[in-house]
């Protein structure tokens, strides 16, 4: 029997960053030695209060099914943090708990989104914003930003994609992959453009928020009244709890939204699991204070990579001021050669990386821009020193 496999899947593309991973573990299964500085995740353990709260809730009976959009306690806990953090009233019919902030999103999408409707997507973008858009029948709009405005859209940029079929506008602050941060003024400005435009929804993805060498708080595009209500706020505890496995991301959204969201939810995944709920729970009640000690060991290494890689001949860097990325400028060496391969484009080059020097990294084309490198720097500082020594050492050969 031959299967057809669905048009919308087939136009979809593989995570190129799950790809590289898979290549990296496949490597260290064969004994390879390998250093994967490809996948946005800490290497840091949760606190022990959020490892407790698990077993507690292990010990207590939490085994059975959960509600749709998350435990009321979950919620309460989401909507207090959302006060105390981002100045935000969301109260918790508002609130919806996913698997993750990928299934927000899609949840989003999927809500909202016809064949005829586009989505406006700054690039770098996080890479599966484009493809839920497409898996959606809608058409992504990509404005390209570049190292020379720290990878940030303006106001005017913003206005000129702007058209009738606009329903949508999706970003990240901090962003991945490039650790900008835009500032409550680039933030107002964007919001006055936004604002005239009532019926396009702006959807923030903030899960990088207490990622940030700023030494203030990020500002919330929401926290602007004229754009409250037309806003969609997206967190999760993955990155700043070292929690990615276990899958609890949420949205603060208008009612409609919102209920929306928790249709769609029920009729695919329904609940997330309890126990993590359970931990989450406690991990939202941890003042982003008691960070602080994670964030300085982050900005060392951010230090420690943006001071070595620097030092490539052939990479243009900027200093990120959040998340754990660097995305490093390649165009030195588009056109170059290997042996007798030629590099056309940023993935060629991370293919390259990988092949002979086992270092993963991952190219900037599924990112939008092809002339581009990313790197996480969330790994040990004993391999940031030997990941760039493999990594300089390799390049001087290209020419």
């Amino acid at each position: 029997m031959s299967i057809i496999i669905s048009k919308r899947l087939q136009s979809m593309t593989y995570s190129k960053t799950l790809l590289m991973a898979k290549k990296a573990r496949y490597l260290n299964s064969l004994g390879v030695d390998v250093i994967n500085l490809s996948v946005g995740e800490p290497d840091f353990f949760p606190f022990p209060s959020i490892l407790n709260a698990a077993k507690q809730a292990i010990d207590s009976g939490h085994h059975y099914y959960t509600p749709v959009s998350g435990y009321k306690d979950l919620r309460k806990a989401i909507s207090l943090k959302f006060n105390r953090d981002n100045k935000l009233n969301y109260n918790i019919q508002q609130i919806v708990v996913s698997n993750g902030c990928k299934q927000a999103i899609i949840n989003i999408f999927l809500s909202i989104l016809n064949s005829t409707d586009e989505v406006i997507i700054p690039s770098p973008y996080w890479i599966s914003y484009y493809e839920m858009v497409k898996l959606c029948n809608a058409k992504p709009v990509i404005v390209d930003t570049d190292i020379d405005n720290n990878f940030k859209i303006t106001p005017k940029l913003l206005k000129k994609a702007i058209t009738n079929k606009t329903k949508a506008f999706i970003f990240s602050s901090p962003c991945n992959p490039t650790g900008s941060i835009y500032t409550k003024q680039e933030l107002f400005n964007l919001a006055q453009v936004l604002s005239q435009y009532p019926n396009i929804l702006i959807i923030s993805d903030e899960i990088y928020e207490h990622i940030n060498y700023t030494n203030t708080c990020i500002t919330s595009i929401a926290s602007f009244d004229n754009v409250y209500n037309q806003t969609v706020t997206l967190n999760g505890l993955s990155k700043s709890f070292a929690m990615t496995g276990w899958r609890v991301g949420y949205i603060g959204a208008p009612l409609w939204l919102a209920k929306a969201c928790e249709k769609i939810q029920g009729q695919t995944t329904s609940g997330i699991n309890a126990i993590a709920q359970c931990a989450a729970i406690e991990a939202l009640r941890i003042l982003p204070s008691k960070l602080s000690n994670i964030i300085k060991i982050l900005k060392k290494k951010r230090n420690l990579t943006f001071n070595l890689f620097s030092n490539i001949k052939g990479f243009n860097i900027n200093k990120p001021l959040g998340a754990f990325y660097m995305f490093i400028e390649i165009s030195f060496f588009i056109g170059k050669k290997f042996n007798d391969f030629v590099i056309h484009d940023a993935d060629d080059l991370a293919m390259l990386i990988l092949e002979k020097t086992h270092v993963v990294t991952v190219g900037g084309v599924s990112f939008g821009n092809s002339k581009y490198l990313r790197i996480s720097y969330s790994v040990s500082e004993k391999n940031i020193y030997a990941a760039f020594d493999r990594i300089n050492k390799f390049l001087k050969k290209i020419n």
